[in-house]
């Protein structure tokens, strides 16, 4: 990851007050199949705890993910992300337990505990 892309990761957490907590080198996130659909608001992001070779970064476009779609997010590695969705980058740094949503100029971050109360 670029230098640029990890000072605008620490900014967004100093901003919000949140541990600097990037993905770790080589792990995965989940990523619906309609996120390089530029043409769908918002983009939405959210981050359970890491578990295994996951970062917890599950990433969508749209106002909700849909229930009855059980294979809605696809497995990718970070590194991937530039190439898919460039605008999620900022936020990948922020610890489990963090939120946002991206409407063209509208961004919005919030922590939200219950992300880190996940069923096994």
């Amino acid at each position: 990851m670029s230098n640029s892309v990890e000072q605008r990761q620490r900014q967004m957490c100093e901003r919000h007050q949140a541990d600097f907590c990037p993905p770790a080198v080589g792990s995965k996130l989940g990523i619906a199949r309609d996120v390089v659909r530029k043409d769908i608001l918002p983009l939405n992001g959210l981050r359970h705890p890491v578990v295994r070779d996951t970062c917890g970064w599950y990433i969508w476009r749209g106002e909700e993910i849909p229930q009855d779609d059980d294979d809605y997010f696809d497995p990718m590695h970070v590194s991937h992300l530039p190439e898919e969705c460039p605008e999620a980058l900022p936020f990948l740094a922020l610890p489990p337990g963090w939120r946002f949503l991206v409407a063209g100029d509208y961004v919005d971050v919030w922590y939200d505990e219950s992300l880190l109360h996940v069923e096994e």
